[in-house]
């Protein structure tokens, strides 16, 4: 995960920040880049499967592949702020025939890992982002309550009462029964902005954490997976003690083993 994502410690810092700004753009536009790349993965794979027992599904099946490639490969752009260029790990299409390339594309796990993402993941993804921006949006128009706390208004009785209700008033600002804070002065209405305005900057850790945890997800399951035992191959793979401390009494020794294997 990159530093963009980070979170700081002072709230203001944050709120300053691009990475609060960029994983809030980021949940924003996954409420319709989701949704449409979910629509394109979901038909070329129904139609494909559909039709695989034919032989038009044949090649249907093989543009499907390349289609949900593309989806993931739109989805890696967008993390490329956040995770860097993921690469490519698809395997070669090294067959020629057309059920050959369909058993190698289908038998790929990338192909099933960018399934999984674009498809399986968008209701709990889209539902969380949707929820988390819906808070934060909502505490962000609080702010500018004082602009604009005149203007909603109900009636009751035949009285027009103006103000915005923080609450449950059935019966007017001073009718019974009534819970919550009605602003319907500026004094109140700035009261309720400095109240919105310290939730929004303690709720923007709420925003990043979800960015990241959404990034996190994606990157998992879009990105090549990590070899477990990579760390363990690096460290056999480094010249020992023992081999350093032979070279270094014995200097000519590890030349002439090298010409003696190399020969």
């Amino acid at each position: 995960m990159s530093t963009v994502l980070a979170l700081r410690r002072d709230p203001v810092r944050l709120l300053l920040s691009r990475g609060l700004w960029a994983g809030a753009w980021y949940l924003l536009a996954y409420q319709v880049a989701g949704w449409v790349l979910f629509a394109i993965a979901l038909s070329v794979t129904l139609t494909g499967a559909v039709l695989c027992v034919t032989l038009a599904g044949i090649p249907l099946l093989i543009g499907a592949a390349a289609v949900i490639r593309w989806c993931a490969d739109v989805e890696r752009a967008r993390l490329l702020p956040f995770c860097g260029d993921l690469g490519s790990h698809y395997r070669e299409q090294a067959a020629s025939g057309l059920l050959s390339q369909v058993r190698s594309r289908w038998r790929d796990p990338a192909i099933w890992r960018d399934i999984a993402y674009l498809v399986g993941m968008l209701v709990p993804l889209v539902t969380l982002d949707l929820i988390v921006l819906t808070v934060w949006l909502t505490l962000l128009a609080g702010i500018t309550l004082p602009a604009w706390y005149w203007a909603p208004w109900q009636t009751v009785h035949g009285v027009r009462f103006h103000g915005y209700q923080l609450g449950y008033f059935p019966n007017g600002p001073h009718g019974h029964p009534a819970y919550g804070f009605y602003v319907d002065t500026l004094p109140k209405a700035l009261l309720a902005a400095a109240a919105f305005a310290v939730a929004f900057l303690l709720f923007n850790y709420v925003l990043v954490a979800t960015a990241r945890a959404h990034v996190a997800v994606a990157r998992n399951l879009l990105a090549a997976p990590e070899d477990p035992l990579r760390a363990a191959r690096e460290v056999l793979g480094r010249p020992g003690p023992l081999s350093v401390a032979e070279s270094s009494a014995h200097p000519g020794f590890a030349e002439d083993s090298y010409r003696t294997s190399g020969r």
